[in-house]
């Protein structure tokens, strides 16, 4: 019985944790996302992560997220960062920027509510999370290069 308390409990608190954020589009300044591949150039609209409070939700309680939409994460100094997958239900690709724009390394199809740390193999300034197969899909890979237009910030 108490075990079934603690899971209902668990639960609960998830939920109502979730129903109290706002919306991405109130809690996130926006922008646009070029990323030069191999091949071709990718556009997507991301929601910014800057401030600490915004880095620590990120995509959690996310349920879907539109094919050309992400997140970009932008830390003030280049260190070796972390991510994990905490109530985040939806796989996604990290790709892990260093200070020039150019992808350091890329975690594909990770693993929704994990709490296994995923890390850059670099210091990296910058950490982009796209949809589950995005990067395979377009052949995003270590080398690939972003170009960032956002309110105030811009990385060429």
């Amino acid at each position: 019985m108490t075990r079934w308390c603690c899971v209902l409990g668990l639960l609960w608190f998830t939920a109502a944790a979730a129903q109290e954020l706002p919306p991405l589009e109130e809690a996130f300044d926006q922008g646009v996302l070029v990323i030069a591949a191999e091949h071709s150039c990718y556009r997507f609209d991301i929601y910014i992560a800057e401030t600490r409070a915004q880095q620590r939700r990120g995509l959690m309680f996310v349920r879907s997220m539109p094919a050309t939409t992400g997140m970009l994460f932008i830390y003030s100094n280049p260190a070796y960062l972390s991510m994990w997958m905490k109530n985040t239900f939806i796989s996604l690709d990290m790709l892990f920027v260093r200070a020039d724009g150019t992808v350091a390394s890329v975690a594909r199809d990770t693993e929704p509510q994990s709490l296994r740390s995923v890390a850059a193999e670099e210091p990296v300034l910058y950490v982009v999370e796209l949809n589950a197969g995005t990067a395979e899909r377009l052949g995003i890979e270590p080398g690939s290069r972003l170009f960032v237009d956002a309110e105030d910030f811009l990385v060429e």
